[in-house]
């Protein structure tokens, strides 16, 4: 079922920014899971900023989807490799596993940018905050592995 029922003249393509929307929920959960396999402060205080990060961005993109005549995600969708990650893992495999569900939210926040059926409002988003955000987490999670020992 189409995540859009009654597209406003001018909205975003309410399916685009409800798949960004569960890519959002479901990097709020992995870093929820990830947490829990931490017991370094400051780690723990990056992770945490990441999460509260992603948990931001899943309010923005609820307000617009709403905006854009879209109905609620509830449901996340996949974050590549961490499921796979989480048994026995290290620190290394832990933030290789964040390191690439982060890339995998760039890779999906550039392509929504190349969606015709999104509006000016809806790439402004994406291009002001949205993305510099994720790609601030990729740094962010490249000095944590840097800083292992």
């Amino acid at each position: 079922m189409s995540a859009v029922e009654n597209r406003p003249a001018g909205a975003c393509d309410a399916n685009a920014l409800a798949a960004l929307l569960r890519c959002e929920l479901a990097a709020v959960a992995t870093y929820d899971e990830a947490m829990e396999k931490f017991e370094d402060p400051h780690a723990l205080d990056d992770l945490q900023k990441i999460r509260e990060d992603h948990a931001r961005a899943v309010g923005l993109l609820r307000d617009t989807v709403a905006r854009n005549g879209g109905r609620d995600v509830e449901s996340p969708g996949p974050w590549p490799s961490f499921e796979a990650a989480v048994g026995d893992m290290s620190r290394a495999v832990a933030f290789a596993a964040l390191k690439q569900g982060e890339q995998h939210s760039v890779n999906e926040y550039e392509l929504a940018l190349e969606n015709n059926d999104l509006n000016p409002e809806c790439k402004a988003l994406i291009r002001s905050e949205l993305l510099p955000r994720d790609r601030e987490h990729v740094e962010r999670i490249d000095r944590l592995m840097g800083g292992m020992a």
